[in-house]
């Protein structure tokens, strides 16, 4: 295996493992951050050693191994309070002595530990922004130059946003565990939204030149999958899940040859991933075995599983879709929820009784610079035969979206609109 070959393996193992490993120490040592430091030491004592004597056959347990020396080290080496050096250092000394290779102690407790990650990472103490970065840091494994070029953003504001983070983690004391109670639903909340975002950034990129990152879906779908295990007796996770994986199986159809984003009723169905398909059913099945109750990524699933299961776009069970869609606006009232229930009702009913929904709508605030509602309304005016006012709609979206494919699609779709005026 060459150098090259080596350093890649080497990148996909962290990927693969570091969050297990950063999870294993954070319960050690009680600190993300430091956490976070001993990891990265541990990877480059790889860095280092692995060309020359190659990549061990755990390679996981490999990295504890050494994360868990340099812990030893720093509690002797910075003579912190005695009695914490005494709880942890001695602890750490005392599970080397009594587990040498280190295989049993990486799977103990793994998954707690993982799933207090995610719980702490995802803390709403913290701003949105830093949940994302510090979650992608932490969980999925990427470098802040790779979570920069994701989000568009400049490597130094991503990395101060991530220090940031972990210091106020470490000022606000957060514990590292699952919460109980009442609490567990909100702080779920927040881990479902924070994954979610990652995902659609990926799906609909906000803003450059790309209409997808595909990277960030499968990372999302990663993290989705792992806390559906860790937490199988949530049937919003598996909801999330479904509805993830019935989403990234349409990724293929929704662009051209060139990158053109391909809108949903206009993808060729059979580029569809239908083993994707499949495992979003299940997990959406999943979902009502465990609780009854809908809730709103059930719901979300529920409706994307509507189209999932159409073979063409001529069969999708729109009324379906619009008594979903109704149910969702009842449990998250919101303007957005009622856009695309219009959509669904344009769909069922004719695109008078979508207009009809979308301009009652039309002045919510939220909505004001949204540049899906003038292109919903400019694609009703197209089906109406109101051309002149489409291509008014199909520019002011342009105007508002920071896609670049997406402005180049709603700019191609005025200037149809403006040939049939």
């Amino acid at each position: 295996m060459t150098a090259t070959d080596t350093q890649r393996a080497i990148e996909t193992v962290w990927k693969m493992e570091s969050a297990k490993v950063i999870a294993g120490l954070t319960r050690m040592v009680r600190d993300v951050g430091l956490a976070e430091d001993l990891a990265h030491d541990a990877l480059v004592s790889a860095l280092e050693q692995w060309p020359g004597s190659g990549i061990p056959r755990n390679p996981a347990a490999w990295l504890m191994a050494a994360a868990k020396h340099r812990a030893i080290d720093h509690f002797r080496r910075h003579k912190m309070l005695e009695r914490k050096h005494q709880e942890l250092g001695h602890e750490l000394e005392t599970q080397q002595e009594s587990i040498p290779d280190f295989d049993a102690a990486l799977d103990d407790d793994v998954g707690d530990d993982v799933l207090r990650l995610i719980f702490t990472a995802c803390h709403p103490v913290l701003s949105t922004e830093a949940r994302v970065a510090l979650t992608l840091r932490l969980l999925g494994g990427l470098t802040t130059d790779e979570i920069a070029r994701a989000f568009l953003a400049s490597e130094p504001t991503i990395a101060q946003r991530i220090v940031r983070a972990k210091r106020t983690l470490a000022d606000a004391k957060v514990p590292f565990e699952v919460p109980r109670g009442g609490e567990l639903a909100g702080r779920l909340a927040s881990v479902l939204e924070v994954i979610y975002l990652i995902f659609n950034e990926g799906y609909s990129a906000t803003a450059g030149d790309d209409w997808m990152r595909p990277g960030l879906c499968e990372d999302a779908l990663r993290l989705g999958r792992i806390l559906a295990e860790l937490a199988s007796a949530e049937p919003e996770v598996h909801g999330l899940v479904a509805l993830m994986e019935i989403q990234a199986s349409r990724s293929a159809a929704r662009t051209g040859p060139s990158g053109q984003p391909i809108l949903l009723l206009d993808q060729d169905r059979a580029r569809w991933d239908q083993l994707l398909i499949r495992r979003g059913l299940a997990a959406l099945e999943r979902a009502a075995r465990v609780d009854g109750a809908r809730g709103t990524y059930v719901l979300q699933a529920a409706i994307a599983a509507c189209h999932a299961r159409a073979r063409t776009a001529a069969e999708t069970d729109w009324p379906a879709i619009v008594t979903l869609y109704g149910e969702l606006a009842r449990l998250m009232p919101s303007p957005v929820v009622e856009l695309n229930r219009a959509v669904a009702v344009s769909m069922a009913s004719g695109p008078a009784a979508g207009l009809d929904l979308v301009d009652a709508i039309a002045s919510a605030p939220v909505l004001k610079n949204y540049h899906l509602l003038p292109s919903v309304r400019g694609d009703l005016l197209v089906k109406l035969g109101r051309h002149e006012e489409a291509r008014s709609e199909f520019e002011r979206a342009a105007s508002l979206t920071r896609n670049a494919r997406e402005r180049e699609l709603l700019l191609t779709r005025a200037r149809e609109a403006k040939t049939k005026a």
